[in-house]
């Protein structure tokens, strides 16, 4: 069945429903479900990652999540894609197939191929793609939920885990061309969901993923021969499109729902895309997510540098981290009471102060040293002191044990009434030097150290 125009698809990704980021997820969420509905979507999909990790079904996380894909089916048809491991531990989605609403909720934890009806029904492949499509599709979904890459290191071993990862999704992906191209003959939307990364792609902070550990390359995805490739898991939105003669192909990633952490760049929001069976566009849709501001210092805060920079950015209702980094003896010298008033008309404020531990070298280069002499020379040059009178130290604990050398040192007279009968300057005073010159050798010889 061919259908008249174009399916209508609101993509959503990385909700990230938890208790940090409760409010960002359910506000932002919200407003792309009204705008989706307001739209007259055809059918959801949530690219994976729609919790934040594994949730009591009690917990307010948990409900509002419920609640609002609860609204969303009660719109239209609505897919769900196995995120993250970490994020959506196995059987995480399992409750929203019971979800109910006026459409049916799909929950994606397998790789397969989904058919969408004209009635806004869902019918699952059998094993990993259809070997005749059923009758009555308006549009094909292939599924390919977030790669366990525990289960192919236990499979492969874990050196190979990496490289294989990679080269079996895409002999995966080129293996449902076919049913794709046999789709498009129909006249079929279709559309390829997962969940990774591919090769080249920027992360929300302006970090270019070029490992050779990811799931994904563009070519890999453009070979599948889908229409329409849906990703999750990278919070920045970003595409790309290609020509083909089967009519052009585009593949996006939603980003993130909203602003989760500071330094993101970029709108957050989510995509609405058309698809046809030689066709593919999607456009950001932005939602109302929470601003971030940063404000470094390369020193201790400066209230007056603070002051004028809140002038020119003013910060009221952002979300502000302010940064600095001072020496170890200035750390307690910062006012954050004074800064936190500073920045009272912030939704949210994050101080962060790095602290440059102080650098003490002690005796440098007496560790390349070979010989004592040398060593000691080079200990004399770091404090100053001349090494000369030192010698005869050294030749007397070549000479004898350490403990004869101490014990010869306590039974000599009273050093210290000599002191008060000679006078400072005098020859005990220049024997209490020699004790102490001993006492520095002692040191030298018991390991100092660059």
């Amino acid at each position: 069945m061919t259908p008249r125009r174009a399916l209508r698809v609101a993509h959503f990704s990385d909700l990230h429903f938890g208790p940090r980021n409760l409010a960002e997820a359910d506000r932002c969420f919200g407003a792309a479900i009204k705008r989706a509905v307001d739209a007259g979507v055809d059918a959801a999909v949530i690219s994976g990652d729609s919790t934040d990790h594994a949730l009591d079904l009690h917990s307010p996380s948990a409900a509002a999540l419920v609640s609002r894909v609860r609204r969303l089916a009660d719109h239209c048809p609505v897919m769900m894609l196995q995120g993250t491991w970490s994020h959506e531990p196995p059987g995480t989605l399992s409750v929203f197939r019971e979800l109910g609403g006026r459409h049916a909720v799909h929950v994606a934890d397998r790789i397969g191929q989904v058919g969408l009806t004209a009635a806004g029904d869902w019918v699952v492949s059998p094993g990993w793609y259809f070997d005749a499509l059923p009758e009555g599709l308006v549009a094909l979904f292939s599924c390919l939920p977030s790669v366990n890459r525990a289960a192919i290191a236990a499979a492969l071993g874990a050196a190979d885990a990496a490289g294989a990862t990679g080269e079996h999704v895409s002999a995966l992906l080129r293996g449902l061309a076919p049913s794709h191209a046999m789709a498009r003959q129909l006249g079929l939307p279709t559309l390829l969901l997962s969940h990774g990364t591919v090769f080249g792609c920027t992360t929300e902070h302006g970090v270019p993923m070029a490992g050779f550990d990811h799931e994904f390359t563009t070519g890999s995805l453009f070979d599948a021969g889908a229409q329409a490739v849906l990703l999750g898991h990278i919070h920045r939105h970003q595409c790309w499109e290609r020509d083909t003669s089967g009519g052009r192909r585009c593949i996006a990633y939603a980003g993130s729902i909203g602003r989760f952490h500071h330094g993101e760049a970029g709108d957050k929001g989510f995509l609405l895309w058309r698809v046809g069976p030689d066709s593919a566009t999607c456009h950001l849709e932005a939602t109302p997510a929470r601003r971030t501001v940063d404000i470094s210092f390369d020193g201790k805060p400066d209230l007056g540098a603070l002051r004028a920079a809140l002038v020119a950015q003013p910060v009221e209702g952002a979300w502000v981290r302010l940064r600095w980094s001072v020496p170890e003896e200035e750390r307690n010298d910062v006012d954050r009471a004074a800064l936190r008033e500073l920045l009272a008309g912030a939704a949210g404020v994050q101080l962060e102060g790095r602290v440059l531990p102080v650098v003490r070298v002690r005796s440098g280069g007496i560790g390349q040293a070979g010989a004592m002499r040398d060593k000691v020379a080079a200990w004399a040059g770091v404090v100053g002191a001349r090494p000369e009178p030192l010698w005869s130290c050294l030749d007397e604990l070549a000479a004898d044990e350490t403990q004869r050398i101490v014990g010869d040192a306590l039974a000599e007279p009273d050093v210290a009434a000599a002191v008060d009968a000679q006078g400072p300057g005098g020859e005990a005073s220049s024997g209490l030097k020699e004790v102490e010159l001993a006492e520095d050798c002692l040191e030298v010889s018991g390991g100092a150290h660059a």
